[in-house]
């Protein structure tokens, strides 16, 4: 992870629930050093932003559904060029997707979107 604690414009991208419990792994980091809140389990709150990954009871997602939420965020992204958002292996940690399987979700993630190591595709010649 980036020294982005003391960068305003950073914003923590997690995998989360869906009740937003963050008690574990990158949420727990979030819910501590990002202002992420208990009890929301998507969309950006402090300076972090939530991809569910697991329903209400940690139950996890099908990968249909963590790709809509997915695509909502680079939406947001999108809509938010000043900000940097250091995406984390969502989905690839309590969840138990590979990085095969969840990087793709990121291939159109703007510029402003750091991504995992191997989660960007490639530039065309």
């Amino acid at each position: 992870m980036t020294d982005a604690t003391s960068t305003k414009n950073y914003v923590f991208v997690f995998g989360s629930n869906l009740a937003g419990r963050h008690g574990a792994g990158a949420a727990l980091d979030a819910y501590r050093y990002w202002g992420a809140q208990y009890g929301t389990g998507v969309g950006p709150t402090g300076r972090a932003y939530a991809i569910p990954t697991k329903d209400a009871h940690l139950k996890t997602l099908a990968l249909p559904v963590i790709k809509s939420y997915v695509r909502d965020f680079i939406e947001y992204a999108s809509q938010h060029t000043h900000l940097t958002f250091e995406v984390t292996r969502i989905g690839c940690g309590l969840a138990g997707y590979t990085d095969q399987q969840i990087a793709p979700f990121f291939h159109d993630a703007p510029e402003n979107c750091l991504l995992p190591v191997g989660w960007r595709p490639p530039a065309s010649p």
